[in-house]
């Protein structure tokens, strides 16, 4: 079985309360044009480390990394088992090539990592592990990491990058008037070329080669799981669009 490498923006942690929100139904479709993996890798924007860091906990607790939001959310939760033996495969993979890892016996499943599995695997019954990103080791670091695990997807694995085609808060909670939005557009535009075409040195390079990069992403650990899902396949196909508000990209990847 050879399973795609997926990149989902997560969006809002109330997306799985948004049924209004066109990424709601798309995360809930999701599942259905795959074959059924037997675990799942998801790397999350929500977790930094200095290394690459898996969960190995067996039942890995719902983190709910957020606070202000309605009642209802925070009883959410997202049983999915853990998987220490993906855990310690996955490991192998990047340690072979010449990456340090590190496992963590008692972190669980942080909103970016929970919110679009709870959508698209509802049922909690595909053993899930977390992966961190490493924000200070830079674009070419997450390519690295991906094409290291890319092996992951011949054992059926399902690898999920998670964070958010733009991610631009302040903009998102405190615009100003007459704020000029077009770069989001055009940031996803040329994203969309560059992965389409697999330009794998531009991805490296986005920071200066991208319109708008540093406005798309004033800090960089919601685009850098893209580039591990990017890492991790070949051929990319933009399979969903949208937008939160006017400045969080909601775009998803296909990475065959």
């Amino acid at each position: 079985m050879s399973l795609p490498a997926l990149f989902v923006s997560h969006g809002a942690p109330t997306l799985p309360l948004d049924r209004a929100h066109p990424t709601h139904a798309f995360l809930k479709g999701l599942a259905s044009g795959l074959e059924r993996p037997r675990a799942i890798l998801v790397i999350s924007a929500h977790w930094d480390t200095r290394v690459p860091t898996f969960t190995t906990a067996a039942h890995p607790g719902t983190i709910h990394d957020f606070y202000g939001f309605p009642e209802q959310l925070y009883a959410l939760h997202y049983p999915a088992p853990g998987s220490a033996g993906l855990a310690q495969e996955a490991a192998g993979l990047l340690q072979a090539a010449g990456l340090a890892t590190e496992m963590d016996p008692a972190r669980g499943l942080d909103h970016g990592a929970w919110v679009p599995l709870i959508l698209a695997y509802p049922e909690a019954d595909v053993p899930v592990v977390q992966l961190s990103v490493q924000t200070r080791a830079g674009a070419g670091h997450h390519l690295a990491l991906g094409a290291a695990l890319k092996p992951l997807r011949e054992r059926g694995v399902l690898v999920v990058g998670s964070g958010g085609a733009t991610h631009n808060l302040r903009e998102f909670f405190q615009p100003t008037p007459g704020q000029d939005e077009s770069y989001v557009p055009l940031f996803t535009g040329w994203l969309k070329d560059v992965l389409e075409r697999g330009d794998r040195e531009s991805l490296r390079d986005y920071r200066r080669l991208a319109p708008s990069a540093v406005r798309a992403h004033p800090t960089e650990e919601h685009f850098f799981p893209l580039l591990v899902a990017a890492g991790a396949g070949d051929k990319a196909e933009r399979i969903h669009t949208a937008l939160t508000g006017a400045t969080l990209a909601m775009d998803a990847y296909k990475f065959s």
